[in-house]
């Protein structure tokens, strides 16, 4: 069975806007690649998915990290939560209703680690009870404004881990409690 996991980095308000935060450092670069060729799949919210389309296709002012995070997250599979997109890119998807049963039957057929990507759409399954981890990457900037981490009310959580990715970032891990 796998595990629903929700992560991204956030400012240490709780806001999650990429464009604000700016990109990751390398050792943070590195994490995510690692993190990303591990996982059985991917689940995003559509404006998430709109973002992360950025990898389709090679530019030629990336270098080898850039290279390596989009092989790796082109040969993922993806499913994209939306109502309003016709269709998704290569190797996703689209999920248009029946979200909760969608996801219930990932988590029973696949085995492993399911990223969510969404706010959004993170705090739907978190209130249908399916988010089984949060991974909340914290970086030393205060926004004061944007996109919240959590978009409704926080569950009860329960701190599992805690680690320093880079002199910048800190990893927390927490499991509904």
């Amino acid at each position: 069975m796998a595990k629903l996991v929700f992560g991204l980095q956030q400012s240490l308000d709780g806001y999650v806007d990429h464009l604000e935060l700016g990109p990751p450092s390398p050792a943070l670069s590195r994490h995510f690649i690692g993190q990303v060729r591990n996982l059985a799949g991917m689940v995003y919210g559509r404006r998430t998915y709109e973002i992360m389309r950025y990898w389709e296709d090679d530019r030629a002012d990336w270098g080898a990290e850039e290279h390596d995070f989009a092989a790796i997250w082109r040969s993922q599979p993806k499913w994209v939560v939306s109502r309003s997109l016709k269709s998704v890119g290569p190797n996703a998807t689209l999920v248009e209703n029946d979200i909760e049963a969608v996801i219930r039957g990932l988590k029973a057929q696949l085995v492993g680690e399911i990223d969510v990507a969404g706010p959004n759409l993170a705090g739907s399954l978190t209130e249908l009870g399916l988010i089984d981890e949060y991974r909340l990457y914290l970086r030393p900037i205060v926004l004061g404004r944007g996109t919240p981490f959590f978009s409704g009310p926080r569950p009860p959580l329960r701190l599992v881990n805690s680690d320093l990715v880079d002199e910048d970032v800190i990893s927390l891990t927490y499991v509904p409690a």
